[in-house]
């Protein structure tokens, strides 16, 4: 990763990832996607690897996550779509010509129509997103049970209980709350 920016969190479900590009949106929001440069990163480490960005597709590209977003929370808590948000899901989706490949190993790649097309990369991940909300894989759409993230993650946990978008962050984050809050109550108990 470059240094001066926030890692990337990285989960299973492409669209959710891409989504998680801004987080903690109901407190310090953290923008992991500042710079073009730093949306070509990110496109590498989720198997869409593209040459180069403009400030036009990095603005694209944020307009489409947060479609994603506001389609994604929308379909967890079970209220209707906006319709800009499908509109620009869509639109990109639409936009996009990739083509999955499938590799020696038995496992799905993207191949993009050039390297630099960022188009195609967004248009892979708006079919993503579109394959989570309208219900066809395995999962379910849900809320980070964060007050100050509230992101909306696919679980495909068992029981689709999971509480959080991502244990190693907002899940220790509330559960290390939770402990310190304890301890205050109870100072006998930590000795």
């Amino acid at each position: 990763m470059r240094a001066g920016f926030p890692d990337f969190r990285l989960g299973a479900v492409l669209a959710t990832s891409f989504t998680g590009t801004l987080s903690e949106r109901h407190g310090d929001a953290v923008e992991r996607i500042p710079t073009p440069q730093r949306l070509v990163d990110w496109l590498a480490v989720s198997g869409l690897a593209v040459d180069s960005c403009t400030a036009a597709q990095l603005d694209l590209a944020r307009e489409l996550r947060e479609s994603i977003h506001a389609a994604a929370t929308a379909a967890a808590v079970q209220d209707a779509l906006p319709a800009s948000a499908v509109h620009v899901i869509n639109e990109c989706s639409a936009q996009g010509r990739a083509a999955a490949i499938l590799t020696p190993e038995g496992k799905r790649r993207w191949r993009l129509s050039s390297a630099s097309c960022v188009e195609d990369a967004l248009g892979v991940i708006a079919a993503d997103a579109i394959s989570i909300i309208a219900g066809e894989r395995d999962g379910k759409l849900a809320l980070c049970a964060s007050p100050t993230c509230q992101a909306a993650f696919f679980d495909t946990s068992q029981s689709r209980t999971r509480k959080w978008c991502d244990m190693n962050t907002c899940g220790n984050r509330q559960k290390k709350a939770r402990f310190n809050a304890n301890q205050r109550k109870n100072p006998r108990s930590a000795e």
